[in-house]
């Protein structure tokens, strides 16, 4: 699968380009959507100073910095405008962030800068440094979704093996929970229409939803899972087919199989690469709900 909800309406700014785990988020509608607002980045790229929207929903704007250096707009142009094709690519981006927050570490653009630098580190397998440039974006502007939501989102789907994998766990749980009361309380912006607010805070939610599932099935809390991906799921107009998969994993669990039926069921009608593994699965959970002792009423 592609990687999840790359660029949604919410316009998760560049980190979408470059994380690696697959998500199957794309639409055609959202794709030209996306044209337009990556074409409206590089020709002004963002500020922190700009009013409250999905992009930046802060809630009491800062006063207008001083005039930037040419050279720091320049820096800034060059790495925002760095769309890594190979590995190789990717590391002069990583490079480029790090000095550029490096000789810049007052700018206006250090929270842009951070959260790319997130998106980088995990595609490059960096948790630990994923975590430590979300959480310096974060101290620039705790409200910023890109980070909460998607860093939150991003957390559970590394290898479990990696060092400090609990704690980063935690982290993504707190991420989750703080974009879910964002979101919920978030003014509409005056660019958007009503449904396409709607439209993209509904992805969003789907979203955080759907990584708090991920981190609570990781932890073996399969319940409260369950309740999660539900959610992603059932609001989701393209729902991801791990979301399903996973909840039928949970639903199996804790004994359910119907409902585990039903989402693996789900999970095999998109095609992806789970598909063949989904019908499997189904089949499995249908026997094991006629092996099973009939339930009480």
């Amino acid at each position: 699968m592609n990687y999840r909800r790359a660029f949604q309406v919410f316009i998760f700014c560049a980190i979408a380009s470059l994380i690696a785990a697959p998500r199957l988020r794309a639409q055609d509608q959202q794709g030209q959507q996306q044209s337009q607002q990556q074409s409206q980045q590089q020709t002004n790229p963002p500020q922190q100073t700009q009013k409250p929207s999905l992009q930046n929903p802060q809630q009491n704007a800062a006063p207008a910095p001083p005039a930037v250096d040419p050279k720091e707009e320049a820096a800034f142009k060059t790495f925002y405008d760095m769309k890594p094709a190979t590995a190789a690519d990717l590391d002069a981006k990583i490079q480029a962030g790090e000095g550029f927050v490096k000789d810049y570490p007052q700018s206006r653009y250090r929270e842009a800068v951070y959260s790319t630098l997130a998106g980088a580190y995990f595609q490059h397998g960096e948790v630990d440094k994923t975590c430590d440039a979300a959480d310096k974006a974060l101290a620039i502007n705790p409200d910023d979704l890109t980070i909460l939501t998607h860093v939150g989102w991003m957390i559970p789907h590394s290898n479990p093996n990696t060092p400090n994998y609990d704690q980063d766990l935690a982290k993504a749980e707190q991420y989750e929970k703080h974009a879910l009361l964002v979101l919920n309380s978030l003014p509409k912006p005056a660019n958007l229409t009503d449904q396409q607010f709607a439209d993209s805070k509904t992805a969003a939610l789907a979203e955080s939803h759907s990584g708090l599932g991920l981190i609570y099935f990781r932890q073996k809390k399969y319940d409260v899972s369950s309740a999660e991906l539900q959610q992603a799921t059932t609001t989701e107009a393209t729902p991801d087919p791990t979301d399903f998969f996973v909840l039928g994993v949970d639903d199996e669990y804790l004994s359910k199989f119907p409902d585990s039926v039903k989402a693996f069921d789900s999970c095999a009608q998109i095609t992806s690469s789970l598909q063949d593994r989904c019908k499997q699965l189904s089949a499995e959970a249908k026997a094991k709900e006629g092996a099973a002792p009939p339930q009480k009423p």
